[in-house]
């Protein structure tokens, strides 16, 4: 990486008098001569991009603002996009935008600010973004975070035609947010500077009710986002093919191959993964986050890979396949892996319009209490093991989330708004029943111990019943090992 010299981070609009060079205790260039400085100023052409087209969810970023706007009439609103943190030293971690904020705007650049002001019909909104680097003070080739470091930024009037809202400096807005009267609420935890802002004018009770009806408002979700989460399932497929395509190489490594090749394709056609990958083989799939991914990769093992591509929207698939590593199950995997599916099929039916957001679950986790019983690992009737959760002890979590641009999307809903709710057309959630028997179980048979098995797909909630997004992939066990038979050649 390269070594900068950078100027202390503007604070004032750009045009200002010119910023002292902050120097890198040890960096080779300790100052710049005015000749220099002068020479930096000129030469460069004007490339101001003109005549825009809105983005694609300009229209559904508009509404969505329009539904906030009238749930707090006469009230203030902040929504910050967040900061870059450090990741080491002078190294930041990728800048990923609050999930509110690139809601309500479509942006997803770091320091971004949106505002409602409030009006007599409702507010109007301003997005705060910092403009170019300013080429006067030489902040476009002196700062770390300048154009020449970091790559060009849009001008704000670039900004306006992108995202069909007005655009204004954010370096000026903590003064004006400290000046503002009336009531505030703020999205909080991503900007420390706008918070203490907005210090004396905001409270954790009105913050809170403002991030729960924006959670809440993502719950169904409008056409692009059902496109986008189309999108996101479609390139997890292809990840979950090129992982099984390159598992003689996992195996001659570690976990952390298949780790990296799904990463790839991530990248190759999104933004970023959505969450951290689990790829565990053996019995680091009875782990339930598995992420450390550097373990070995065993022939006659299972391989159980949770994973999903983050389009560049920030939609997020989540899916999980456990796959044999060999290509073949055998008997006793098959038929945990089976049970497993069994549960699956009752959840994903009991997905439909209407039906209460628990069916699913309760679905799923009756099959697989009836299967435990059967198996003499648990003692029945099927109804007392489900009262007393005594299936738990192998199933351990919950049979599926909300899912959008969080993998666990919606968390902040009520809990009335979301576990105890019925199901609406566009809501997107996933069904992911496991059975999990510890390396170190002593409970159950040991040819049982060390076997983790989860299937996860993510399903659409439509008029007529649902859509299972991801089944681009195979689930049950007979077409599992075809499917990967015809991609290993």
């Amino acid at each position: 990486m390269a070594d900068e010299l950078t100027t202390e981070t503007p604070e004032t609009p750009e045009g200002s008098e010119e910023q002292a060079i902050k120097q890198r205790k040890n960096g080779l260039y300790q100052d710049v001569s005015d000749e220099l400085a002068d020479n930096m100023k000129s030469g460069w052409a004007d490339t101001e991009l003109h005549d825009l087209a809105p983005i694609a969810q300009a229209a559904h970023t508009a509404a969505r603002r329009a539904a906030l706007s009238a749930r707090f009439p006469g009230e203030r609103l902040v929504i910050p996009a967040g900061n870059l943190k450090t990741r080491s030293n002078d190294t930041e971690y990728s800048f990923r935008a609050s999930t509110e904020y690139a809601y309500l705007t479509g942006d997803q650049t770091q320091d971004g600010v949106l505002v409602l002001e409030p009006t007599a019909g409702g507010h109007t909104a301003t997005i705060y973004l910092l403009p170019r680097s300013n080429r006067e003070n030489g902040e476009f080739w002196l700062d770390g975070q300048g154009e020449l470091w970091v790559g060009r930024r849009h001008s704000l009037a670039e900004a306006e035609q992108l995202l069909g809202l007005p655009a204004k400096d954010v370096r000026e807005l903590p003064a004006a947010l400290t000046a503002a009267t009336g009531p505030v609420r703020a999205v909080r935890g991503h900007d420390a500077g706008i918070e203490a802002a907005l210090a004396d004018k905001v409270t954790a009770e009105r913050d809170e009710e403002l991030r729960i009806f924006l959670s809440e408002a993502r719950l169904v979700k409008d056409a692009f986002e059902i496109a986008e989460l189309e999108k996101a399932c479609a390139s997890t497929a292809r990840g979950f093919e090129d992982v099984v395509k390159v598992l003689d190489k996992a195996q001659a490594t570690s976990e952390r191959y298949i780790e990296g090749t799904f990463f790839l394709r991530a990248r190759v056609e999104g933004n970023d993964v959505g969450y951290g990958t689990i790829a565990a083989a053996g019995p680091h799939a009875c782990t339930l986050h598995w992420v450390r991914n550097d373990g070995p990769v065993r022939s006659g093992d299972l391989l159980l890979l949770d994973a999903g591509v983050e389009t560049t929207e920030l939609y997020t698939a989540d899916v999980t396949r456990t796959l044999p590593v060999n290509g073949r199950f055998t008997d006793v995997q098959r038929k945990i892996y089976d049970a497993v599916y069994e549960a699956q099929e009752a959840g994903i039916a009991a997905v439909k319009p209407g039906a209460a957001y628990r069916d699913f679950h309760d679905a799923a986790q009756r099959v697989l209490a009836e299967k435990l019983v059967e198996w003499g690992l648990v003692e029945g009737p099927v109804d007392r093991v489900l009262e007393l959760g005594l299936q738990r002890r192998w199933t351990l979590h919950g049979t599926g989330h909300m899912l959008g641009m969080d993998v666990h999307d919606c968390a902040a809903a009520r809990t009335e708004a979301y576990v105890d709710t019925t199901l609406e057309p566009g809501m997107c959630l996933t069904v992911e029943p496991g059975l999990y028997f510890q390396a170190d179980d002593i409970s159950v048979p040991e040819e049982y111990r060390g076997i983790g098995v989860r299937i996860e797909d993510d399903i659409l909630v439509t008029d007529s019943g649902n859509r299972n997004l991801s089944d681009q992939l195979p689930r049950r066990s007979d077409e599992v090992e075809a499917w990967m038979a015809a991609l290993q050649g």
